[in-house]
C-alpha cells in the first residue's frame, strides 16, 4: 500500500457467500475510488483488491448488497434445478440389438 494514502475502514462483499462480509483497513488504489487495496485477515495473505461492487464504506450498504448477491445466486440455482427437472434419459440403441 502506498504510505501517502489515508486507510479508511471499508467492508467487503467479494467473497460474501463463501466466507461472508470481511471488515478491513483499505487504500484507494491510484486514484481510482472504485478500486481498493486491502490486506487479507487471513495468516499470509497476499494483498487483496476490490472493486466498486464489491466493497462499502457502510456495514448496511454491504448488508443489503450481500443480500442482493444471495437472491441471484439463489435464482441461478433455482434455473439450474428447474433445466435438469426437465432433463429425461432414454436407454441408447445398440445395433445388432434392435428388431429382428
Amino acid at each position: 500500500m502506498n504510505d501517502t494514502q489515508e486507510e479508511f475502514e471499508a467492508w467487503v462483499t467479494k467473497y460474501a457467500l463463501s466466507s461472508g462480509i470481511e471488515a478491513v483497513r483499505a487504500r484507494i488504489v491510484n486514484g481510482d475510488t472504485n478500486l481498493i487495496s486491502y490486506m487479507g485477515k487471513k495468516k499470509n495473505t497476499l494483498m487483496q483488491y476490490a472493486n466498486a461492487k464489491e466493497w462499502f464504506r457502510t456495514p448496511e450498504e454491504a448488508l443489503r448488497r450481500a443480500e442482493e448477491m444471495r437472491e441471484e445466486k439463489i435464482a441461478s440455482l433455482k434455473k439450474s434445478i428447474a433445466k435438469l427437472e426437465k432433463i429425461t434419459f432414454v436407454a441408447p440403441y445398440q445395433p445388432g440389438k434392435g428388431k429382428q
